[in-house]
């Protein structure tokens, strides 16, 4: 595939991902998906990737995906991410705090005919920790 088509695959996986649109991503997604920084716990494949997504989208209803920058070459697309939501749920034995968090990603997807074989992500971790005051605020 072209790297714009890649790109424009991105788009549409970002989409569905934040209505937790699963069984769309089935299409996009390969059933032996790498996710190369998985969540403590996840399971492995395509279907660990969908257990993840439950998961924050449960904690976190109104979670957004604003997409700042992609760059695509040859197999890889590489995305900048902002992200955001609402802490309504329990997170990974974090009780609900009901604050706003918004962080940043970026990731890099592999993809092979039509479909993510692997991902690479790295996220503010520390920051996302910090607004939900799991961490205090370095000063």
């Amino acid at each position: 595939m072209s790297t714009e088509k890649n790109k424009a695959l991105v788009r549409r996986s970002v989409e569905a991902w934040v209505k937790g649109n699963w069984a769309l991503l089935d299409e996009f997604i390969v059933t032996d998906y790498v996710d190369h920084d998985p969540l403590p716990g996840q399971a492995p494949g395509r279907e660990g990737y969908k257990q993840a997504g439950t998961m924050i989208l449960k904690a976190f209803p109104d979670f957004q995906i604003a997409v700042e920058d992609m760059i695509a070459e040859g197999d890889k697309v590489v995305v900048r991410s902002t992200c955001s939501g609402t802490h309504k749920g329990e997170f990974m034995g974090i009780a609900p705090t009901g604050k706003k968090v918004t962080f940043t990603q970026i990731s890099i997807y592999r993809i092979v005919g039509g479909k993510f074989v692997e991902e690479w992500s790295n996220m503010d971790t520390l920051g996302f920790l910090q607004q939900l005051g799991v961490i205090p605020p370095f000063r």
